[in-house]
């Protein structure tokens, strides 16, 4: 936990004032013994009215000063506590901000979620703690003890000898729970996985009628979940029972022997009220220290998965040669001998791929599902980094450019078209978040999506709902075009971006499209689009097949001359 721990270094007086107001209450909590212990002897047995008024007003007293010292404190904790996580929370989402695609594979949506709300509240909790109770339990056990024995070390021998014991017990059941309260994190990282998504896809297992079976495979993810909570927790509340009847055995047997002791050794009927009461404070303390111990097992199992994100590091960065200054200026690209796998697999998906297109020209990307079109766009905003070979835009090796600058140049239009919750105008602003509103109409205008905003309720202030779901999807696809283009990018990535756009509309895009001072690069499995770009490539397998025009593959390629004839036929048959 040290490095979750560092969190609380910006808190550092605020955490010493608040443990100096716990001692204070601690004081007081020990002190009030002895008071009561006075009043009984000086003033009770003694039936002297002014030592129990004298007395009871310093106990009146030394409680007020205690609740004051406690409602400071309780603030003082809430303040950290809450700073704490806030900052655990900010930094953490940073991180994964910073991580490439390859890093970000490494953690699941479901577990990122949970570690950034579920495992921080657990961490939250236990700073709360650790300013409120939990330096005060194990101090009221050892002052209560050593008090006790102080008023009369004999009867207090029975619990100097039963609260050690109890507490090496409690530490290790403690130990066992760690473990148990792990897994139940990882299976509520699982349980919020299957919530995700049914969430996500509510659409489509209504379209299929696969609610039973949905409902059935969150039944059993939740049940798996409350059966693992259910027996770290009993693993815990065990203890306590059992805790509790050793300890007030303990006390009925100081009863016993002290009112013997009264009777026969001339001890005072202060002293066994005052160590009672201390027996009584140190069963509370047990009780607090199990409820502590139950959070700190649960933080413990939170904070190593809370840490394995902090400790995260950005595995794709600005190369040593990077010249912050450079920026894609003309949007020549080729790639020289690139073969690329994913992490943690052993098959290339890209192989030695060598072609270049020219500043301005379009090129469309041909190629069978696994062919590595989508994985050969990832490359070049460095999503992901090449195994071998280079990739060149504008002459000069991508690694010479900042990731900023790198990407600030590239428009780039993914598989599936994804808008974030807001206006249509905010989603278009995350192309460009200073564009001039004739900027954004004349983006939107361009990716033919104008007309169909000005239509919607409120036009361009239209809220949108969560990845645009009130949405059609060529609307979604041409929202997300109108977003790249808004930049005003030197190279504009297209990855199968108009496939739900009809051929007039899609035939307006590219001719609106050719009016950007851009280099294009254009996924699509349509022949008719491919058609009119200025040149062609075809995938095989991560292999580049071939390159050329329309007519030229014509003549040359035999698989290509079979997909034009596969969507002749296919026309034709329409």
């Amino acid at each position: 936990m040290r490095k979750t721990g560092a969190f609380l270094k910006p808190y550092t007086w605020i955490i010493i004032a608040a443990l100096l107001l716990m001692l204070v209450e601690l004081v007081v909590e020990l002190w009030h013994p002895l008071l009561l212990a006075q009043v009984i002897d000086e003033g009770i047995l003694q039936n002297d009215t002014g030592a129990v008024i004298r007395l009871g007003g310093w106990m009146v007293g030394v409680a007020l000063a205690g609740f004051a010292a406690g409602i400071i404190n309780s603030y003082l904790a809430a303040h950290v506590s809450q700073g704490f996580g806030y900052d655990i929370r900010k930094r953490m989402f940073a991180t994964i901000q910073t991580l490439s695609f390859a890093g970000f594979s490494r953690f699941s949506t479901a577990t990122l979620i949970t570690r950034l709300t579920s495992d921080v509240t657990q961490l939250q909790n236990l700073v709360f703690m650790g300013l409120r109770i939990m330096p005060r339990a194990p101090l009221m056990m050892i002052g209560g003890l050593a008090l006790s024995l102080m008023v009369n070390f004999q009867l207090a021998l029975i619990l100097l000898v039963v609260t050690p014991l109890l507490f090496v017990l409690l530490v290790w059941i403690m130990n066992r729970a760690f473990r148990m309260f792990q897994s139940v994190q990882e299976r509520l990282d699982q349980t919020n996985g299957v919530l995700r998504e049914n969430l996500g896809g509510m659409r489509l297992i209504r379209a299929f009628v696969r609610k039973g079976y949905e409902i059935t495979r969150f039944g059993q993810a939740n049940t798996e979940l409350k059966d693992r909570t259910v027996r770290a927790l009993r693993t815990i509340e065990m203890t306590l029972p059992l805790m509790l009847l050793v300890m007030n055995l303990s006390i009925l047997l100081v009863l016993w022997l002290g009112q013997d002791a009264v009777r026969n050794s001339g001890v005072d009927v202060g002293q066994v009220v005052a160590i009672v009461n201390y027996a009584t404070r140190i069963t509370g303390a047990f009780h607090v220290i199990s409820f502590i111990l139950t959070g700190l097992s649960r933080a413990r199992a939170s904070s190593s998965r809370v840490e394995e994100i902090l400790v995260s590091e950005p595995d794709i960065t600005d190369s040593p040669q990077a010249d912050p200054a450079r920026k894609i200026v003309r949007g020549e690209l080729s790639f020289e001998g690139v073969s690329f796998k994913y992490p943690g697999t052993q098959t290339p998906v890209l192989q030695e791929l060598t072609f270049s297109v020219r500043a301005g020209q379009t090129a469309a990307i041909l190629g069978a599902t696994g062919s590595g079109k989508s994985s050969l766009f990832q490359l070049i905003p460095r999503l992901y980094d090449t195994d071998q070979g280079v990739i060149r835009i504008d002459g000069k090796d991508i690694r010479t450019y900042t990731l900023e600058q790198l990407r600030r140049g590239i428009g780039y239009v993914p598989q599936e078209a994804l808008l974030f919750t807001g206006s249509v105008e905010q989603n278009l602003r995350w192309g460009k978040e200073e564009a001039a509103v004739e900027e954004i109409r004349q983006a939107a205008s361009d990716a033919q999506i104008d007309e169909t905003i000005r239509r919607l309720p409120n036009g361009y202030e239209t809220m949108l709902g969560q990845k645009g779901v009130n949405l059609s999807g060529g609307q979604k696809q041409r929202l997300s075009i109108a977003r790249a283009l808004i930049r005003r990018p030197r190279l504009l990535m297209l990855d199968d971006s108009t496939s739900a756009l009809d051929a007039r509309t899609e035939a307006r895009l590219m001719d609106a499209l050719g009016g950007y001072p851009c280099t294009t690069l254009l996924i699509t499995q349509k022949i008719s689009t491919a058609m009119e770009a200025d040149t062609i490539l075809l995938l095989e397998d991560g292999r580049l097949l071939a390159q050329g025009s329309h007519e030229e593959l014509l003549r040359t390629t035999p698989l290509y001359r079979q997909i034009v004839e596969s969507q002749a036929d296919q026309e034709v048959a329409t």
